[in-house]
């Protein structure tokens, strides 16, 4: 099984316009995350594809391998499908492909294993993590993607309301009286389920909660959801950087 794994990096972030450049402990965002991806050994190659020039050279600077990609994708995943694209094209084949995360600059190299390791089994096509939800905050926080699923771990839904409705209970107990989590945004692919993936036209409910696997899943594409120990951490604005900086004894300069 031969595995690429793709950090997907583009400049113009609504929230945080150039946000892969940013410094935190004297090394850019970019070369953090790419830096965590390295010491999986599970990965056979790790590229960055990104859509500006600074980003590209950020990643070179460092010794790392980015892809120019086109600025017009909807999303990471299809930003991952051209590059896997072009390595395609010039002769190079992965049966699994990885979204990693551009803006988790601390994911931990056993998040990534864990998800490859989920495409041992070759019925899965996609495969993603999810963790157990601790806090009334990340229940009801809209940011936060929660997952319903099976009891063989096929994803039901995402929503970014708290699923399942408890009924009967005052909401302040829910997290007391059923498990909930949250989902851990990396996603694996068999490389050719992700071809298809990034053709589907958009879904009501994939519009409704503003989450593209419910397009793949409004499509008939089944998500496995493995349980991970390990969190994340995101940055999407200017203020999480600030809060991740404050953490000095979690950066390694």
């Amino acid at each position: 099984m031969k595995v690429l794994g793709i950090i997907p990096a583009r400049y113009a972030s609504t929230r945080f316009p150039g946000k892969a450049l940013c410094l935190i402990g004297g090394k850019a965002m970019i070369q953090r995350v790419f830096e965590q991806a390295t010491q999986c050994n599970s990965l056979n190659r790790i590229i960055v594809a990104t859509d500006h020039e600074a980003i590209r050279k950020q990643v070179a600077s460092f010794g790392g391998v980015a892809l120019m990609t086109s600025g017009n994708h909807r999303s990471g995943t299809e930003r991952c499908a051209e590059a896997a694209e072009i390595m395609e094209n010039n002769g190079d084949f992965f049966d699994i492909i990885l979204n990693i995360q551009g803006d988790e600059p601390f994911i931990d190299p056993r998040q990534i294993e864990q998800v490859i390791n989920c495409f041992l089994n070759p019925e899965v096509q996609i495969a993603t993590l999810v963790k157990k939800i601790l806090s009334q905050d990340e229940l009801f926080n809209p940011n936060v993607v929660k997952v319903a699923r099976s009891i063989s771990g096929q994803a039901l839904f995402f929503s970014r309301s708290a699923i399942p409705y408890f009924r009967g209970n005052r909401q302040n107990a829910w997290i007391n009286e059923t498990n909930y989590y949250k989902h851990i945004g990396i996603y694996g692919f068999q490389a050719a389920v992700l071809k298809k993936l990034v053709t589907l036209p958009s879904t009501p409910l994939e519009n409704a909660e503003s989450l593209e696997q419910l397009r793949w899943m409004e499509y008939a594409f089944p998500i496995h959801t493995q349980d991970t120990e390990f969190d994340s951490i995101g940055i999407d604005t200017p203020e999480d950087l600030l809060k991740i900086t404050n953490r000095n004894q979690e950066i390694s300069s």
